[in-house]
């Protein structure tokens, strides 16, 4: 219950730091690069729009798990990550106003990465998809199910889903330029990948184990 209360509070502190961060993405800081406006192109805003989108799912899918089981350690988890999931989308998307560049681009997704049009593409995938995003069938079938069943499935998407992000923001820890956002790609790692493991938890106390 110690880990609940931890991501809690991580959620409370981007709340709160929000504005500064917002301020120094126009700004400009010096960890790692105070290099100005980045352009259309850059990997900075490459990974502002793709992990907009990343989140968003994240989002959606903790609260339909939310209304398809009652135990409150998943429902818990499952408003945690949205609510820091929500929070960091939305500096992702302000910084791309403040620097006046386009949400969407023509390119595929994860082109900033030198890995464009590699997602699961097909029939159920919606479009290409980025790394650990889920199907619209998964969605859809997390949809319908109830409990145990339900509790199981979400905490093995988000673990994809979690795992992916990771490697996005570990791209962008390596290929971005403006400080502020390496900051946030740098939290994005650590909260993740803690939730990973405490998912992996989960997951065997229900006799499963992820994907």
């Amino acid at each position: 219950m110690k880990h609940f209360g931890l991501i809690a509070g991580a959620a409370a502190l981007v709340l709160v730091a929000g504005g500064a961060l917002g301020y120094a993405a126009v700004a400009g800081d010096d960890d790692g690069g105070g290099a100005g406006t980045p352009s259309a192109e850059s990997a900075d805003a490459g990974f502002a729009r793709d992990m907009a989108v990343h989140h968003q799912q994240a989002v959606e899918m903790s609260y339909i798990v939310r209304d398809r089981t009652k135990n409150e350690q998943v429902r818990r988890l499952a408003y945690d990550i949205a609510q820091t999931q929500a929070n960091q989308r939305g500096m992702l998307l302000g910084w791309l106003d403040l620097w006046e560049l386009p949400k969407v681009s023509a390119d595929p997704p994860m082109t900033w990465m030198g890995m464009g049009g590699e997602g699961a593409a097909g029939e159920d995938a919606g479009g290409a998809l980025m790394p650990g995003m889920a199907t619209n069938a998964e969605m859809k079938r997390l949809g319908e199910l109830n409990g145990k069943q339900a509790e199981i499935f979400y905490l093995q998407l988000m673990t994809d889903h979690h795992k992916g992000g990771v490697h996005m923001a570990q791209g962008c820890l390596s290929k971005c330029e403006v400080g502020v956002e390496k900051r946030l790609a740098r939290t994005m790692v650590e909260g993740q990948q803690s939730e990973i493991e405490l998912m992996a938890g989960m997951l065997r106390e229900r006799g499963a184990r992820a994907r």
